[in-house]
């Protein structure tokens, strides 16, 4: 796995590190970290840091790498300059590459006026026609970069998962393979680290498939014999068109971290984007995936990126946490949501309060909207929504000729009032339960009996839910109200009521 500094690690980067740790540790092989961070420009060591600890966070581990010695290293590139100036050194005097003076905008022209005569937009460059001495000294005096001289010939390769692509290589012109001695391009780079680092098999993106072949005629240059090669569908948008960020679904996995995603459930998400091991069984375990993994069960067609299934797999791994580790988690994102202070609360404290959603949650970022109300002294709600849909004037009246011309507002504080009788009647029924016996089932079985006298539950137990929570959707009131405490739920059943009858 060969990613590069220059921004936060991409999903589809994460799934062909996946595909490529599956795959060594399937056939008892060795999963090597290189990192390509030859742009010194977009290079940065803070994205570095980022992809690795992505990685690890995921549970993607590495036999070699930047931060594991291995008998090939030092494994990032930049570290490497002298190892390539020495095989570019080697190119040159072969005379299978050659120093260009070409400026860009003259290069560019040509291809501008290739393309408007309806030609490949290939350069034609007669740098190579200028002497190697004359070469060396112009090379002191004037920019210049390092050219291949590619054959123009059939190059063919067997992909591992589609076959044999073939590419007609006179089309890609004499490629530029370093900016100068010191500054290496990737298809050169890569060629060079994975001859040194007998790297067997490389693992990556389709979009790379046309790299494939210039790197295999580097190597043959230099009398070095290719890895196999085997190119993984791309992502896709539910359109059909290459995952990214206009399809309103983030990319990058802190962000997937951040959200509240964990790494089991990105982990068995993207093992399926281009892979499937056949049966109905969703749910696998990291060693169940090295066990299961083959190359002959990844799809050759993009792979469709569905976020519901990503919210379903991680909603399965939060239901079966064990509640402490669970709290542990949501713990930072109450404390950013300025519902808590480090350290103010305990997990003991927090727990029953997490625990009447772990059944509900889909991602960890979710608590704080989902309980805030149990860190509110007040709760701000409009009183409408204590009244529940079938809610009417009284019986009494419905039997009056004058009901049909009762004025909508007449209707909506008889409706308020009978609210209000009815959370009276909880809170004088709750008020008996004494402190030690404030249980979920106790507070069932006092107020149950009272919504069965109702011809719709509704009436009582909804406005029964809303003045404890204040929203429109949250866990039931008993279940609620065990966790409040009976002092809390009281007092909020008293505003309840102080909000209708005002």
């Amino acid at each position: 796995m060969a990613p590069s500094p220059t921004g936060p690690l991409h999903i589809g980067t994460a799934r062909t590190a996946l595909f490529n740790y599956l795959f060594a540790k399937k056939y008892n092989g060795k999963f090597i970290l290189r990192i390509e961070d030859t742009d010194k420009e977009r290079s940065k060591i803070e994205w570095e840091e980022g992809i690795i600890k992505g990685l690890s966070w995921l549970g993607i581990s590495w036999d070699e790498g930047p931060d594991k010695k291995g008998e090939f290293g030092p494994y990032r590139q930049s570290q490497r300059i002298n190892l390539y100036k020495s095989y570019l050194e080697k190119l040159l005097s072969k005379e299978k590459a050659y120093w260009c003076f070409c400026s860009s905008e003259d290069i560019e022209a040509f291809k501008q006026e290739r393309l408007g005569m309806g030609k490949p937009p290939v350069y034609k460059c007669h740098c190579s026609e200028i002497p190697k001495q004359e070469a060396i000294e112009k090379i002191k005096n004037q920019p210049a970069t390092i050219r291949f001289k590619t054959p123009k010939i059939e190059v063919s390769f067997q992909d591992l998962l589609r076959g044999k692509i073939t590419y007609d290589a006179s089309l890609f012109g004499d490629m530029v393979i370093a900016k100068n001695l010191e500054e290496p391009l990737y298809n050169f780079a890569c060629v060079v680290d994975d001859f040194e680092m007998k790297i067997s098999h490389v693992i990556r993106g389709e979009d790379h498939i046309s790299n494939t072949p210039k790197q295999i005629l580097i190597g043959e240059a230099l009398g070095i014999q290719s890895p196999d090669f085997l190119h993984l569908p791309l992502i896709l948008g539910p359109d059909k068109a290459k995952l990214s960020k206009r399809h309103g679904t983030t990319t990058s996995i802190e962000d997937y971290k951040k959200q509240g995603y964990l790494p089991q459930a990105l982990i068995n998400f993207i093992a399926f984007l281009g892979w499937n091991p056949g049966g109905k069984e969703e749910i696998f375990s990291l060693s169940e995936l090295i066990e299961e993994f083959s190359i002959e069960k990844i799809q050759k067609s993009g792979a469709i990126f569905n976020v519901q299934k990503l919210d379903f797999l991680n909603g399965y791994f939060i239901r079966h946490l064990p509640l402490e580790e669970l709290t542990k988690l949501c713990l930072p994102y109450l404390i950013e949501a300025g519902l808590i202070r480090e350290g103010e609360w305990s997990s003991a404290k927090l727990a029953p309060m997490i625990a009447l959603y772990q059944e509900r949650l889909k991602k960890l970022s979710e608590i704080p909207e989902l309980i805030d109300f149990f860190f509110k002294e007040n709760l701000e709600y409009d009183k409408s929504l204590l009244i529940w849909k079938t809610v009417g004037p009284p019986a009494s009246l419905c039997k009056s000729a004058a009901t049909p011309k009762l004025l909508e507002s007449e209707a909506l504080r008889a409706g308020e009032k009978e609210i209000a009788q009815g959370l009276d009647t909880i809170a004088k029924t709750l008020s008996n339960i004494e402190e030690p016996n404030w249980t979920e089932d106790i507070i069932n079985k006092a107020i149950m009996p009272l919504a069965n006298e109702t011809n719709d539950r509704g009436r009582l137990l909804w406005p029964f839910r809303v003045a404890l929570s204040g929203k429109k959707a949250s866990a039931g009131p008993f279940e609620i109200a065990s966790v409040l405490g009976k002092e809390k739920t009281i007092s909020r059943l008293k505003e309840a009521i102080t909000k209708l009858t005002q």
